[in-house]
């Protein structure tokens, strides 16, 4: 079972928080309110967002890299977390 399953209901629990907040900073810029408030709202979306990101890079690594015993398996969980990192760091 994934990992994704296995956390789903935490997991969406997270987004729909990170949706929420999307939807008050898309209120916040329809409502012309000043700039601060609106870079606030999207540093609060940006470690909502990041946040996420950390729990499924670790739910990822112990299920995929640390938790297997076969050595082919190990290599490919480690290798599909470098693509998807060197992807986030762009």
């Amino acid at each position: 079972m994934s990992h994704t399953t296995t956390h789903k209901p935490k997991l969406l629990a997270r987004v729909r928080r990170i949706r929420g907040q999307v939807e008050a900073l898309e209120r916040a810029v329809e409502s012309d309110i000043g700039c601060a408030d609106v870079l606030q709202l999207v540093a609060s979306v940006r470690g909502a967002v990041n946040g996420l990101t950390a729990e499924l890079i670790e739910h990822h690594l112990t299920e995929h890299v640390l938790d297997v015993d076969d050595p082919a398996q190990r290599r490919q969980g480690a290798e599909d977390l470098v693509e998807v990192i060197r992807t986030y760091l762009r």
